[in-house]
């Protein structure tokens, strides 16, 4: 398990993290988290802590959304913020092209191109969350203060 670390998605990760505060670090788990119900039982934390990245497609480009996960993504008040008529999910293909990450594994940090990102504010709830990190069983652990720095996110209410 411990080779993951070096797998170059993981390491790009890492690297963000370095840039913004040494004291964060990627962990492997023993157990999948490919998706928020699975991070959870392996962190024994809320389902809600676990930040969902989910990529969108918009008609000037893309938008990552750090979702709470026990809520859903609303594509209609995704709309309304970014005022688009034409908003939807993006395939597992464009989101490996365009964030370098697997579905799974997508992390709120280290994307191959610059994306857009809004935050749910359903996080704030949480003392710390818990984020993937380039792979299906890497995370890391931050507050909800230290996310929107270290994604230069937006907060909004984006979930139903």
């Amino acid at each position: 398990m411990e080779n993951i670390l070096n797998k170059e998605s993981v390491k790009r990760v890492q690297t963000k993290l370095n840039e913004f505060d040494k004291n964060i670090k990627v962990f492997v788990l023993s157990s999948s988290a490919r998706t928020a119900d699975q991070a959870a039982k392996s962190l024994k934390t809320d389902i809600g802590s676990i930040v969902k990245s989910l990529l969108f497609k918009s008609e000037d480009g893309f938008i990552l959304c750090l979702v709470s996960g026990d809520k859903r993504c609303s594509i209609n008040k995704l709309k309304k913020i970014k005022n688009q008529k034409d908003v939807s999910m993006a395939d597992p293909e464009i989101v490996k092209k365009i964030t370098g990450f697997t579905i799974g594994g997508v992390s709120p940090i280290g994307h191959l191109e610059k994306i857009g990102v809004i935050i749910d504010e359903n996080l704030s709830r949480f003392e710390y969350i818990f984020a993937a990190a380039g792979h299906p069983n890497c995370i890391f652990k931050i507050n909800f203060d230290n996310l929107i720095k270290i994604t230069k996110g937006s907060v909004e209410n984006i979930t139903e």
